[in-house]
């Protein structure tokens, strides 16, 4: 298929039926396409309009999110995970206003190097905001471009995914450039779905080899499984005489990077004696609930989490920027992980039967 019908049928297809009104297309200015195109990655448009919309109230431009305390920025990004694409939203608006006077920049090497900006996301940037041609290769265009030349192999596989560079620059226009990258997302979101494709509405079905073939679910080449991993913790619910709950700041690296989490304590640890030696907490009235996993990538992790009393008896450890007695009957101001969400919501609830 060549460049120019292609990328006129898809076209026209999305002048009729792509989606015109997303919030970061009216402005589509660099900074709100960049901050649309770090929270879409893994993760559906529909999840992500509403977080959008709340983040751009309260970060409106560079300088503002490059001001904005941490804890901060990580509560508007709470809920949307791989919270390590919000800390490289933050380091990358910092290093935008130290080098680049606080714009984007708008060369592609120069986007390439800020941080949580590989070469599909700057391509995509740069071609909805500021014209430019570059080709693109998100999940959708990967689908897309599978079936069309019913390619074999998982496209995460660097040979194949190396075919999917070449195809998708030789099919990229030299006009309209905005328009056809939201357009060729639009139609592996919309039509060319991963369940329940809409071939029959299809403007290029009779080009699709997947289609001709009768093989379309045969594509993308699925990725070869592997049984995750399980691991355990016991999270601690430790409440004060006002129905606080105790929450620490993780570490700004690895899981939950920066967010505010329960104590962890290991199965083969004394909780008493944990509570009393790291945290200068006396913990009584032990309550153990039931278990709660939460499924990240790469592995599951199985909660079990423990209720308790708490008194603090050592003023001098409590006494910490990294330590917290959060009222879960508040607003959220803080940045939570999913699961210790979903217990603090429990406990409330439990503490409102009371």
């Amino acid at each position: 298929m060549t460049t120019i019908p292609f990328a006129h049928a898809l076209l026209h297809w999305f002048d009729q039926h792509g989606r015109h009104d997303l919030p970061w297309q009216h402005p589509r200015t660099p900074y709100r396409v960049w901050v649309s195109e770090i929270m879409l990655q893994q993760t559906q448009v529909a999840t992500v309009i509403p977080y959008f919309t709340r983040f751009m109230s309260s970060f409106a431009d560079i300088p503002s999110l490059a001001q904005a305390h941490e804890d901060a920025l990580m509560q508007h990004w709470s809920g949307l995970g791989y919270y390590a694409r919000a800390r490289n939203l933050h380091r990358a608006a910092r290093q935008i206003m130290d080098i680049h006077a606080g714009h984007f920049p708008t060369n592609m090497d120069e986007a390439l190097a800020l941080p949580g900006i590989g070469r599909s996301t700057a391509a995509a940037i740069l071609a909805q905001a500021c014209g430019q041609r570059h080709a693109i290769l998100d999940g959708n265009v990967k689908r897309v471009l599978t079936r069309l030349y019913a390619i074999e192999g998982w496209p995460g596989q660097k040979s194949v995914e190396n075919q999917l560079w070449a195809l998708s620059e030789k099919l990229t226009p030299h006009e309209r450039l905005a328009d056809y990258t939201q357009a060729i997302m639009d139609f592996g979101a919309t039509l060319c779905r991963r369940r329940r494709p809409r071939c029959s509405d299809c403007p290029i079905a009779d080009n699709c080899q997947a289609y001709q073939q009768d093989q379309v679910a045969r594509y993308p080449g699925p990725k070869p499984r592997k049984t995750l991993p399980v691991k355990t913790t016991r999270m601690l619910l430790l409440n004060n005489e006002q129905n606080q709950t105790l929450l620490l700041k993780r570490p700004p690296s690895g899981i939950w990077g920066s967010l505010w989490s329960l104590p962890e304590c290991g199965h083969d640890a004394d909780i008493a004696g944990f509570c009393r030696d790291q945290l200068g907490i006396e913990a009584e009235n032990l309550e153990t609930g039931p278990l709660l996993r939460h499924t990240f990538s790469h592995f599951h992790l199985d909660i079990t989490p423990i209720s308790a009393r708490a008194r603090p008896i050592n003023q001098a450890v409590m006494a910490s920027d990294e330590r917290v007695w959060y009222n879960s009957g508040q607003s959220d101001y803080l940045g939570l992980p999913a699961p210790v969400k979903h217990l603090l919501a429990q406990q409330a609830h439990h503490f409102e039967q009371e």
